[in-house]
């Protein structure tokens, strides 16, 4: 970075978006500034050099020992400004990024400063992002798992929230995890048993989830599509969950982890539900197939 100048005018951003960057560098230092921080460091590498020198001349790996902090230093600057900028980006009108904890958002930082990968800043950004739209959305236990998530694993868990619902709660369903429809988004045995051992979810095979003591009728959604459910008995209704629960960390994590909709598990699971007497069958758009498929 060759010169001095903001790498982007604030200006040209919204309001939230212009308070989310003056949270971050209040708690963090001066970002959109890469070359100040260059600046600094190499201050610092002369000043030390300087005072070693009035001793004995800097020894060759000292002097590569400085580099490599320059180095560092002016790397972690750039993901910080890539993620605070997706994050503000994301921004909308209601975001109240004026309620951004300090203390939260040094703590993000110490624990995303080292990401690069593309795909995972986009992760942190909607973390920052959501937090910033709503204050206490993200935990910093969430903010800590975040930190120890391979791509791999979270790659899988997006597969996984393939089968995310909104009841009441965000909820995942697994009926049969041997079934081609969660086979072919590599959700088996093994995977669940992963994601239970990493903390996402709970898994069981036997007997499984249940929510209890509902209404007569409740209304379920699937990615913005909702299905009005009917039960036999006015009051005290069950309703099966399958064999897995989203943990804390997991509820927080399926909204922002980029799952898409599947039509195809959508019938399915209505099918089931029709099977069960819950709802009358309405098929999707295109789709002839029959209720008892």
């Amino acid at each position: 970075m060759a010169n001095d100048k903001s790498l982007i005018n604030l200006g040209d951003l919204s309001k939230p978006a212009t308070i989310l960057i003056e949270r971050v560098s209040d708690a963090v230092g001066g970002i959109f500034k890469p070359s100040q921080i260059k600046r600094i460091a190499r201050a610092k590498a002369e000043a030390n050099k300087i005072r070693a020198l009035s001793q004995i001349e800097i020894s060759e790996i000292e002097k590569r020992a400085l580099e490599r902090f320059v180095t560092e230093q002016g790397k972690k600057q750039e993901n910080i400004e890539s993620i605070t900028m997706q994050a503000a980006q994301q921004l909308g009108d209601n975001s109240k990024p004026e309620d951004l904890d300090e203390d939260w958002i040094t703590y993000f930082f110490e624990k995303c400063r080292i990401v690069s990968d593309t795909e995972m800043q986009g992760l942190w950004a909607k973390l920052l992002a959501g937090e910033a739209t709503q204050h206490g959305t993200y935990s910093k236990r969430t903010v800590n798992f975040v930190s120890s998530l391979d791509k791999s694993d979270a790659a899988l868990f997006t597969n996984l929230c393939t089968f995310a619902w909104q009841i009441d709660e965000i909820s995942v369903l697994i009926f049969n995890y041997d079934h081609d429809i969660y086979q072919s988004h590599e959700i088996n045995f093994n995977a669940l048993n992963h994601l239970d051992d990493i903390g996402l979810i709970t898994f069981e095979t036997m007997p499984g989830f249940a929510r209890k003591m509902l209404p007569k009728t409740i209304v379920v959604e699937y990615f913005g599509t909702p299905i009005s459910l009917e039960f036999p008995k006015e009051k005290e209704n069950e309703f099966e969950l399958g064999q897995a629960l989203f943990t804390s960390v997991g509820m927080e994590l399926s909204p922002i982890c980029g799952s898409t909709p599947s039509n195809e598990f959508l019938d399915y699971v209505v099918k089931k539900w029709v099977r069960e007497n819950l709802c009358p069958y309405s098929p999707l758009p295109n789709d002839a197939s029959s209720p008892t498929a």
